[in-house]
């Protein structure tokens, strides 16, 4: 079991009743916000994807999908999104949404070698989204307006909480910050990366890190990142790699950073053949996925994925992720969680 953090004296401040309701409550509002904030309309998504086309999300590469064969189809192998990245891409070309446009769905995966704790769970629930853009939109400026647009959503939402449950007063900034991931390494080449989330999101209370997915001026990645979605390596304005990055924020209830979503424009032809280069991947350039990308018949996007289970456990103060969602955890957990005052459902 990784480490457990159970805040002193922590006391839900809804019940088990209330959170429920809660839930629905930020859910409903923060989904139509974000839709009608960055022109993005549902669509259904799948559960599962084919083996072997280059669809799955790999995440850091080395996260194992759950697999089952598909009888009637000869039992070929079927499995369990990770997240729908690549997928989102090839609807925005099979709908032919225009630049300006895009997609979200509600993206539900099995993530078997999550180390589970307060934040991580077997089961993830996101809102997927992905939007067409144009080859002049893939730059820092219009990346960070992005960002703003999504952070807004997230201060009305949190108004709309509070306006629900007084108790649960606001406490993100106004604005967020933005800083690289390579100027985090050069402040704080003494600290690991998740210790620089912890420092910056501390100082800032909410912040977008740039670059990640790219090896830093350390010889390390801040995280790992597949090379086939989020463009990490293309010179930015800032003078630094990457055109993506997380969205973090500073959870005042377990004294951490929170990252609420990973996002980012996506690869375009170049990008693509450059990183796939970079990770010794270049065998997947004969995948689906990636001649389709590469023979110029998928639009251009920027998207990513805004964790709703993180969101709520945010707005919502709770300090452990299972007081929001319903998955497996240990009895040694469950067992801890109850002798600290947090109901796991």
């Amino acid at each position: 079991m990784a480490q457990l953090i159970t805040p002193a004296g922590y006391r839900p401040l809804l019940d088990l009743q209330q959170t429920e309701l809660a839930i629905k409550k930020v859910k409903d509002f923060f989904e139509s916000s974000l839709s009608a904030e960055l022109k993005l309309r549902r669509v259904t998504a799948p559960l599962f994807v084919l083996k072997g086309r280059g669809i799955n999300d790999d995440l850091n590469g080395v996260e194992r999908p759950v697999t089952f064969p598909i009888k009637d189809f000869g039992d070929q192998q079927a499995e369990v999104v990770h997240s729908l990245a690549k997928w989102k891409r090839l609807t925005l070309a099979d709908y032919k949404i225009p630049a300006g446009y895009g997609i979200y769905t509600d993206m539900n995966a099995i993530r078997p070698d999550e180390e589970l704790d307060n934040l991580h769970s077997l089961y993830v629930d996101q809102w997927d989204w992905e939007r067409s853009i144009t080859m002049t939109d893939r730059n820092l400026d219009f990346l960070k307006d992005i960002v703003r647009r999504i952070y807004s959503v997230m201060l009305k939402t949190e108004y709309i909480v509070y306006e629900a449950y007084p108790q649960i007063a606001p406490i993100l900034p106004p604005e967020i910050a933005f800083v690289s991931a390579e100027d985090l390494c050069r402040q704080f080449p003494y600290l690991t990366s998740k210790e620089r989330e912890d420092a910056a999101a501390k100082k800032y209370g909410a912040v977008f890190i740039m670059g990640i997915g790219g090896a830093l001026s350390d010889g390390k990645k801040h995280d790992g990142r597949a090379p086939d979605y989020d463009d990490w390596s293309t010179p930015n304005s800032d003078g630094f790699n990457g055109l993506n990055g997380d969205i973090i924020l500073w959870n005042s209830v377990l004294g951490r950073s929170f990252e609420i979503s990973s996002m980012g424009v996506r690869v375009d032809k170049s990008a693509l053949e450059r990183q796939l280069k970079i990770e010794g991947k270049e065998d997947r350039m004969q995948l689906y996925f990636h001649k389709r990308l590469l023979d110029g018949t998928l639009p251009e996007s920027i998207g990513g994925g805004i964790g709703q289970s993180r969101l709520c456990m945010f707005f919502l103060r709770k300090a452990h992720i299972g007081e929001i969602q319903s998955s497996l955890w240990s009895d040694e957990m469950r067992e801890i969680c109850a002798a600290n005052n947090i109901p796991l459902i």
